[in-house]
């Protein structure tokens, strides 16, 4: 990846040039503009792959998404509406207006969905919201002049271009926070997966637990779409491969997976955005979207096929009962 472009750089003379980063030009395109490029599609892609896993399982859909939550538009939208608007805003201020926006999607979404109390409620509610919050960008677009536009059009598809060692720079003290607050929610991920009935037996407080898995989503997703914009499908397609090396498994096993498998799409994905149309680069999000709708297609249609299978994983699969119909089926046996 950092050998392709242009100038080509062997792969026998990058040490060289990450050595000699200020006497070359091949040192100077590989370590000041592809090095940190990767590094911040390796990032990126993370913290959307893991964060689609908490969305996921916190909300126990496979569909569950930032795009479909208002989470990312919100993101957007805190970001593109100075642009438009002609506010001056520093640039360390840009990761701010991102969160907040992100927070105002989620807000909403849980609110309207009366806080979260059934998770199709708070999935359906947010897709309602993330649709105003984009009707919302829309008008923007309207507002902006041709030269704003360009801009806005590309941050909404997501793009790595011209990205330095600043921008990396800036996602660190969110992702400070952020891991430690992933890391104590993975488990309780795994027991909310059980049904908000079965967490609470077990002493989850299912509505603040939700409401926290979200608030873990937004400093996951509105730093990485206030420098790269709305990356989409990544959180979708990371957790299902994430989850197709071993169904078995539980959120704590998933989500280092789910985090490597979104910096992988998105490093892949970056290769063609580059490379594609050269010398005109196109957006990185353009081609999750181009190869992350049919892989997702794939995965879910696999995912509902798997229990049919035979053999001794489905047996032991079909053994286990699900707690979610037990006490229904207990209720039925004492009629």
């Amino acid at each position: 990846m950092l050998s392709l472009g242009t100038p080509y750089v062997p792969l026998h003379r990058l040490p060289g040039a990450l050595r000699d980063a200020d006497g070359t030009l091949a040192g100077i395109v590989v370590t000041e503009l592809r090095v940190p490029r990767l590094v911040l599609a390796l990032l990126a892609g993370a913290c959307l792959g893991a964060a689609g896993l908490v969305l996921q399982e916190a909300l126990r859909n496979p569909l569950a998404v930032p795009e479909m939550l208002g989470v990312s538009s919100g993101a957007a939208l805190g970001v593109a509406a100075p642009l438009v608007l002609a506010v001056s805003v520093p640039a360390v201020a840009q990761p701010l207006l991102a969160v907040g926006g992100a927070a105002l999607g989620g807000a909403l979404t849980l609110l309207a969905a009366g806080l979260g109390r059934s998770p199709s409620a708070v999935l359906l509610t947010g897709a309602a919201v993330a649709a105003a919050l984009q009707a919302a960008l829309l008008v923007l677009m309207i507002m902006a002049d041709q030269m704003d536009l360009q801009l806005i059009y590309r941050y909404l598809l997501g793009s790595l271009s011209a990205r330095t060692w600043d921008d990396v720079a800036g996602l660190w003290p969110w992702l400070l926070v952020a891991v430690p607050a992933l890391v104590l929610c993975a488990p309780v991920l795994s027991v909310l997966r059980l049904g908000d009935e079965d967490a609470e037996a077990l002493g989850v407080r299912v509505h603040r637990a939700r409401f926290a898995a979200l608030a873990i989503a937004v400093l996951l997703i509105a730093p990485v779409t206030a420098v790269c914009g709305p990356v989409a499908w990544v959180g979708l397609l990371a957790p299902h491969l994430a989850r197709r090396l071993d169904p078995t498994a539980d959120a704590v096993r998933w989500l280092p997976w789910s985090a490597a498998w979104g910096a992988v799409v998105v490093a892949v994905a970056d290769v063609p955005a580059r490379l594609a149309l050269a010398p005109v680069e196109t957006p990185v999000g353009a081609w999750t979207s181009l190869f992350g709708v049919p892989v997702g297609v794939a995965l879910l249609r696999s995912g509902r096929r798997r229990p049919k299978a035979s053999g001794p994983a489905a047996g032991s699969e079909a053994a286990r009962p699900d707690r979610r119909v037990a006490p229904a089926a207990s209720q039925e046996g004492a009629r």
